[in-house]
């Protein structure tokens, strides 16, 4: 017999698979023997009250072995050697569900990324805080597997009503992922792991008889008869097809080449200020409601914070537990933070984006001169400020969070994950008022709301400005093409459709089913 059961225990018990089996024994009224099994389905943590506590989703096998079915079940993929052809530009997470579901769809993706492999990125991403050189070409944001390779693989993600999370999951799992992000309210990768599912699935790509081609940036599009045909790269090669474009949302001179073509755009908000650094230990105690932290059982914490000030939202973003703060800049002259973590979320820091939503109309009238690209430009004149603050090099302007809220320099720095190194600087004083004073005031709420959050063990690190793409390309509502102009399908967090992994492969593989629509007709 094999039971479903929804059950609430304490992190011990949810933790060994013992204590499990002689729990639920004990609330089924059955000896513990006769559960030959048990396979937690979901799994999600509650924190909210002193008491924490474990809800889990369990499958109980009673006087029966444990089956061996899938989770999920596993998608095949058919050769496409010699079938129709689509021009896939970028190998971030919209780009390889694209071409995947291409695939399955029985046409040939064609995968044009501009940076090196994902193993080879390894290098171009060390010397950024080893020597301070940023390769535009290769960094934290472009190269395959895009910004999310090495920036966390968090796979949380409220977009549930354009497609399937699970069936995302299920194909992450399918390349190697953990078995765990079947199950975890809050999946996550890792990004010591995710390089090597990256792999797998451009293997599966080019085992179909798929394309995927590194160090090819495309630098203009092909028209003929007022539709896209194909792409012309900084090399000169050019690649036929229809194209979807999953460019990522720092490819700046995509945006302008895509504006120069009359390729329609518009500007959308976007939200920019900080990076906070806390102790990881100092974050379990206050979500955990324990002085000794997390203990044995639990997690690395997390938290999630959002208010409005003055008319805009303030909010963290991008929490990542256990984590480091990383250089995040993708042209030299620029520094930009982020955040990645490994799969055991194991490091003494917890640290996430916190950030001030902006619209169009909230930058100054210098700005407006640049149109649709001016929230691009602010973005790009914020990181080369913070740049220029910080010596012309990538170690960091970094200020502590009460000095900072109360305006006083820090005299000293406390040690920090961020590997170029941090040096003392006035955030609250060159950071635009707009911004700044907006991010205080938040900082403020939510000290209160979480005692011993606003304090001076931790710190706030300049700039993050890449939560987002500072525009959108303009797609029809139906047939997800550019208005206009048939055969271009611009495509996830670069297009301005999606946030994060998961989103952004879902709306790839709504592009590909678009795409594959178009060419039916």
């Amino acid at each position: 017999m094999i039971e479903e059961l929804q059950i609430r225990v304490n992190p011990r018990i949810a933790h060994e698979s013992g204590a499990l089996a002689h729990f639920i024994a004990s609330e089924r009224g059955i000896a513990q023997s006769r559960i030959k099994g048990v396979r937690v389905l979901r799994r999600s943590i509650d924190a909210r009250q002193r008491q924490v506590m474990v809800n889990l989703n369990v499958r109980v096998y009673i006087d029966e072995p444990l089956g061996n079915e899938h989770l999920v079940p596993p998608i095949e993929y058919r050769l496409v050697d010699g079938k129709r052809q689509a021009v896939v530009v970028g190998a971030g997470p919209g780009g390889l569900f694209a071409a995947l579901r291409l695939i399955e769809l029985g046409i040939k993706p064609v995968v044009l990324e501009r940076g090196k492999n994902v193993r080879d990125r390894r290098v171009d991403v060390a010397r950024i805080s080893r020597e301070g050189v940023v390769d535009p070409d290769s960094n934290y944001c472009f190269g395959e597997g895009g910004a999310g390779a090495y920036s966390d693989g968090k796979l949380y993600t409220r977009s549930k009503k354009r497609g399937s999370v699970e069936r995302i999951l299920g194909i992450f799992y399918q390349h190697g992922a953990s078995e765990n992000i079947l199950v975890d309210a809050h999946p996550h990768i890792g990004s010591d792991k995710l390089p090597t599912v990256i792999e797998n699935m451009r293997h599966t790509i080019e085992s179909c008889g798929g394309e995927v081609h590194f160090n090819t940036r495309v630098t203009a599009l092909r028209f003929a008869d007022g539709k896209v045909v194909g792409v012309t790269c900084a090399g000169g090669e050019e690649f036929d097809g229809p194209v979807i474009l999953a460019t990522g949302h720092s490819a700046r001179d995509v945006y302008s080449m895509l504006f120069n073509a009359g390729v329609a755009l518009e500007a959308k908000g976007l939200a920019v200020g900080v990076r906070l650094e806390h102790p990881q230990h100092l974050i379990d105690q206050i979500q955990y409601h324990n002085p000794a932290g997390r203990g044995e059982y639990l997690p690395a914490a997390e938290y999630n914070f959002v208010t409005q000030v003055d008319g805009r939202g303030v909010y963290s973003f991008c929490m990542c537990p256990g984590g480091v703060v990383v250089p995040a800049a993708s042209e030299p002259g620029q520094l930009v933070v982020n955040c990645m973590s490994p799969s055991n979320r194991n490091t003494y820091w917890a640290n996430s984006g916190m950030v001030v939503e902006l619209h169009p109309d909230d930058l100054p009238d210098t700005y407006a001169a640049h149109g649709t690209l001016a929230m691009m430009r602010f973005q790009h004149d914020l990181e080369r400020i913070a740049f220029e603050q910080a010596g012309n090099s990538q170690v960091a302007g970094a200020q502590r969070m009460k000095d900072f809220v109360e305006g006083r320099p820090s005299q000293l720095i406390p040690p920090s994950s961020f590997a170029p190194g941090l040096q003392p600087s006035r955030l609250d004083q060159w950071l635009p008022p707009f911004v700044g004073e907006r991010l205080k005031k938040g900082f403020m709420q939510f000290g209160r709301k979480a005692r011993g959050f606003l304090t001076n063990d931790a710190i706030v690190i300049g700039v993050e400005t890449r939560t987002s793409s500072p525009l959108r390309i303009m797609r029809d509502v139906l047939s997800l093409q550019s208005p206009g102009l048939s055969g271009l399908f611009p495509c996830g967090e670069g297009a301005g459709y999606s946030g994060g992994i998961v989103s952004s492969a879902i709306d790839g593989e709504r592009c590909a089913e678009a795409l594959n629509q178009w060419l039916n007709k």
